[in-house]
């Protein structure tokens, strides 16, 4: 991958580990991550089964999203932090993307934190044609939950079978009412495809925002490089380089 940044960026890593004993390590991640320098926001999130969106969870496989000051401050975080560490020690696999933000809406725990990071950065050598990585996130209101996890399994089938995906997670922050989706693309236009002209999508869209179904919500595009290791055996990333 050829993007570079000089400013903040963000990062996703997808952590498999050995052993069922990965809920621990979140326990001891939690403080060496409020305590890292030039992390500006970070989530440690628990991920779905495979790459399904729906009920389910894999207890050994977690995700980190963090957004960075910029990329010394990662570049230090991972050759240092004792989280990283325990990443390269206790992993059966895992996969690590930097990210340029190139557009964000809405807010997570309160705010927007890319806002100030698609202001600032650019992503120089890539072509509109690149690839591109989609971060949704969601609070859903309690008293709409049902709802939700009836209508996600329709938008679970389309994503997975979508032209131009080349990889998808689902993920959570707190059990059921917090939750994300990441995903990777051949291009802008393979997203775009996806989010307004498959019929499930659309329709749950419209509820989403007719019936309030999110106390808070945020949707990001990424420009992603410098990927490294596998997911599920490859990296998704690489043949798009």
């Amino acid at each position: 991958m050829t993007a570079t940044s000089t400013g903040a960026i963000a990062s996703f890593h997808l952590i498999r580990y050995r052993s069922w004993d990965a809920m621990r390590n979140m326990a001891f991640d939690r403080p060496v991550l409020r305590g890292t320098g030039g992390l500006s926001f970070w989530r440690l999130l628990g991920t779905g089964r495979g790459d399904s969106m729906t009920l389910g969870a894999d207890l050994r496989r977690w995700a980190l999203f963090a957004v960075w000051d910029d990329e010394a401050a990662l570049e230090d975080f991972l050759a240092r932090s004792p989280v990283a560490a325990r990443w390269w020690e206790d992993a059966e696999e895992s996969w690590h993307v930097r990210l340029v933000p190139s557009s964000s809406r809405g807010g997570w725990g309160g705010r927007d934190p890319l806002a100030a990071a698609v202001a600032a950065v650019a992503a120089p050598g890539r072509s509109e044609g690149g690839p591109v990585a989609v971060l949704t996130r969601a609070s859903i209101r309690p008293r709409r939950l049902v709802a939700f996890y009836r209508s996600i399994a329709d938008v679970d089938r389309e994503l997975r079978r979508g032209p131009g995906r080349l990889a998808s997670v689902g993920a959570g922050e707190w059990p059921l009412a917090r939750q994300a989706t990441f995903s990777l693309w051949e291009d802008e236009a393979a997203a775009a495809r996806f989010a307004y002209r498959t019929s499930a999508h659309r329709d749950v869209i419209a509820r989403v925002r007719g019936e309030r179904w999110y106390a808070e919500e945020m949707f990001a595009h990424f420009v992603p490089y410098g990927s490294q290791g596998t997911w599920d055996g490859r990296d998704p990333l690489l043949a798009q380089g």
